[in-house]
């Protein structure tokens, strides 16, 4: 699937030539999205995930994401691992560095999302979401960081929220699927302080309503489909951080709407399944209020 350019990537003029871009994750969805927006920039794309062969419930792999990177312009380099596996995650970074001379951007985009309440949740679905969802963000991002000193704007985004411990959130939201995306923001956080004298970027990125994906569609309910935004919206929020100079922010948890409108974005019906729906009617994502 490639996604078609948009107002906001247009005024932005977004330029990643020459730059390598690794991902966890990406063989659909939003991190697909990303990959082909960013190789549309000029970027070269490593993507690790796991899905070799057609989900049956959910289009796409990591070889239809490369041909669709390939198809709009950049490089792509798929390859098949799992974020959980150190030694296979240590050869997909030598292996981008062998084929790109470097990395330049680190996106973590693998999660997975069980909803399950607390008190059924069984502790290997519990620990399925910590390893992917925080360990998987901070084994990526650290082993990348050696590479991310040598480049002249480096950057880590991770798809990620705002920490907010306010208790009507864990009453909205099971505390096991909470734990695990709160903690790739600690990575944020956490890395962004440490690495600041390296003048590596960490920030975060997420979005203010749902967005249209088959994954939502399958655990939330296809009801939601028409009142959320496109995969558009994240990526374009995504290029326009990682093209800037990392000297611009670091340690935020951004909002994908806000990003845009700092852009000078003001029409966000373009970005909606249905841009007859109004605003107020969009679904918000997990942890997110209108302003």
């Amino acid at each position: 699937m490639t996604t078609p350019e948009s107002p906001s990537q247009a005024r932005a003029g977004a330029d990643l030539s020459g730059r390598t871009l690794i991902m966890s994750g990406g063989s659909r969805g939003i991190g697909e999205a990303i990959a082909v927006k960013a190789a549309r920039a000029g970027a070269n794309i490593a993507l690790i995930a796991k899905t070799a062969d057609p989900h049956p419930k959910l289009p796409g792999t990591i070889f239809t994401a490369a041909k669709a990177i390939e198809q709009a312009g950049g490089t792509a380099l798929p390859i098949v691992g799992d974020i959980r596996d150190d030694d296979q995650l240590d050869v997909a970074v030598a292996r981008t560095v062998e084929q790109f001379g470097g990395i330049d951007i680190v996106v973590n985009n693998a999660s997975a999302l069980d909803l399950t309440p607390s008190a059924e949740i069984s502790m290997k679905r519990y620990d399925l979401m910590q390893d992917i969802n925080a360990r998987g963000a901070f084994s990526l991002s650290t082993k990348c960081v050696p590479h991310l000193r040598r480049s002249a704007n480096p950057h880590i985004l991770t798809l990620s929220p705002p920490i907010t411990i306010a208790p009507e959130w864990f009453k909205a939201v099971p505390t096991a699927y909470t734990i695990s995306k709160f903690a790739m923001s600690l990575v944020t956080l956490g890395l962004a302080s440490e690495l600041d004298a390296d003048g590596i970027a960490a920030n975060s990125l997420w979005p203010r309503t749902t967005i249209a994906t088959a994954a939502v569609s399958n655990v939330l309910g296809e009801n939601l489909v028409s009142r959320s935004r496109t995969v558009d919206i994240m990526a374009d929020a995504a290029l326009s951080i990682i093209s800037k100079p990392s000297s611009a922010a670091t340690g935020q948890c951004f909002i994908d709407e806000e990003v845009l409108a700092a852009d000078g974005v003001t029409d966000f019906a373009a970005y909606q399944v249905d841009p007859t729906v109004a605003q107020r009617d969009l679904e918000l994502d997990f942890w997110m209020r209108w302003p």
